[in-house]
């Protein structure tokens, strides 16, 4: 391992994590050498972030023990991890936008000068050495909000290292990157190593991670599948792919077939980021469209676009050969458009509501007259709802935050079947729900479907995509990679296209 100690720094052994009963890690086990650089790799929902939210102090293991240099933990903390020298550059953009790149790498360590202020100059000088460490050129001064996407990635990782971690977690750290930033960022990655600190890389990029990594750990549904020694080309992009879609036919959904007819919903030339590329694609009625892709391929950012919950640059959209022209959530409510979100408390849900406020929140906009209404006398018009999609409730006036999850999902799907919809936008629709919900969820979708409903269904659960589509959309970097017939439709197929593994990135 680079020549460093033949110690693991750090040993995560048995590792088990649920979420409302579902398991997001299941006897997870990983190590990580001195000056190594231990790539993790998987399908989106495998379970790389949960497992390095768990070594970072975020999260806490329902069970097994994580061992720091030889010292042995039930859990760690954010205060303990950064005393142990781990630190974690997220996915996410923790940076102060109106600040400036100096400021924010040296928010929470303040540098002070004699008289007792913080000392701009010596922060803008720690900042700009760890800038020529790394080789980056990059104007501190300048406020984060005006870099691009890539600059801001930097920012992350220098923010970071001036911690002076012994154990740096990156977690898709080039997702967003056109080939020369990730090569910049992979450059980085071997330098820092080279140094002696520790690094675990996660990535769904195999051409990359088959570059920088010592080892490799492919992970699915939670567990290691197998761990390959790099330095001796043990791995190769086929032997990853196919550890990393493995599953038995007792994981796959049956669902009942039924017709299909003619288009009824069509996209084109959809531009949703600035210069974006056109996106054009049709769903015929009662036909369930899957969207596949990793991180970053831009499924979501279609549905809001749609929906118009995120600007359009560009493009078309039709629904019953009839454009539609929306600026907003409340257009696409009117043109009987559902989005059931993924994230079902912070944009699905009152959480402090009722579940009949919650079930006919938006269906009180095109469906109830007038400006009063009496919420007790709107139960008897959900009772078919709550019957049909079987919530789970003490009453329609129970407050929603009190239900499980898997209800707390069919109460975001039932106020959109209450509206009445066309078309139905399902984005990760079983995501975080237990085994019998998802079988009821499915029921349900078929039940749409069949009934001539338009179907779109963005996923990152390999089995649901493959039980539930008749064709599949991968997407990569914002375009339209392949659309996969039914015939066509398999795990292999899908993560090929997504990775583009076959392909020069």
């Amino acid at each position: 391992m680079n020549g460093f100690s033949n110690n693991p720094v750090v040993r995560m052994e048995k590792i088990v994590k649920t979420f409302y009963g579902v398991p997001a890690l299941n006897n997870m086990t990983l190590d990580l050498y001195e000056g190594e650089v231990h790539c993790l790799v998987g399908e989106n929902g495998a379970g790389k972030s949960t497992l390095m939210k768990v070594l970072s102090g975020a999260y806490s293991p329902d069970s097994g023990y994580i061992e720091v240099y030889g010292k042995r933990y039930t859990h760690m903390t954010a205060e303990l991890s950064y005393k142990l020298g781990i630190n974690i550059v997220y996915q996410e953009n923790l940076l102060v936008p109106e600040m400036s790149v100096f400021e924010n790498v040296c928010i929470g360590q303040e540098i002070s000068s004699k008289c007792g202020f913080v000392s701009f100059s010596q922060e803008q000088k720690k900042t700009k050495d760890l800038c020529e460490y790394l080789g980056l050129h990059l104007d501190i001064k300048k406020t984060v909000d005006k870099l691009s996407v890539a600059e801001q990635q930097y920012v992350k990782i220098i923010k970071a290292l001036s911690t002076n971690p012994k154990i740096l977690i990156m977690d898709e750290p080039t997702s967003m990157f056109n080939v020369e930033d990730a090569k910049l960022v992979l450059d980085m990655v071997k330098r820092i190593a080279k140094s002696g600190v520790s690094i675990i890389y996660i990535s769904h990029f195999l051409k990359e991670v088959i570059q920088i990594a010592d080892r490799i750990t492919v992970i699915r549904d939670g567990a290691p599948i197998r761990t390959y020694n790099n330095s001796n080309q043990e791995a190769n992009i086929d032997k990853i792919v196919n550890d990393m879609v493995g599953r038995p036919v007792s994981v796959f959904y049956k669902r009942e077939e039924h017709e299909i007819g003619e288009v009824v919903f069509e996209v084109k030339d959809l531009v949703v980021e600035h210069n974006g590329r056109p996106i054009n694609f049709n769903i015929r009625k009662g036909e369930i469209m899957g969207f596949a892709g990793m991180v970053g391929s831009g499924r979501t950012e279609i549905a809001n676009t749609i929906v118009g919950a995120r600007k359009k640059y560009d493009g078309k959209i039709f629904l019953n050969g009839k454009e539609l022209n929306i600026n907003g959530p409340s257009d696409s409510i009117k043109h009987r458009i559902g989005y059931i979100t993924e994230d079902r408390q912070r944009s699905g849900l009152m959480l402090e509501a009722t579940v009949v406020d919650n079930l006919t929140v938006v269906g009180l906009q095109t469906k109830i007259k007038g400006f009063f209404v009496n919420i007790k006398k709107l139960i008897p018009t959900v009772s078919n709802i709550i019957k049909t999609l079987n919530i789970k409730i003490s009453s329609p006036l129970q407050l929603v935050k009190n239900l499980s999850g898997g209800n707390q999902q069919k109460v975001v799907l039932g106020k959109w079947l209450f509206t009445e919809c066309d078309l139905y936008i399902f984005d990760e629709p079983t995501r975080g729900i237990d085994v019998n919900a998802k079988s009821e969820f499915y029921k349900i979708i078929s039940d749409l479907a069949a009934q001539g409903k338009v179907i779109m269904m963005i996923s990152s659960d390999m089995p649901e995509l493959i039980s539930m589509s008749d064709r599949v959309i991968v997407l990569r970097k914002g375009r339209i990679v392949k659309t996969l017939e039914r015939s066509e439709i398999s795990e292999n197929s899908i993560i090929r296209y997504a990775l583009e593994v076959n392909k020069d990135e």
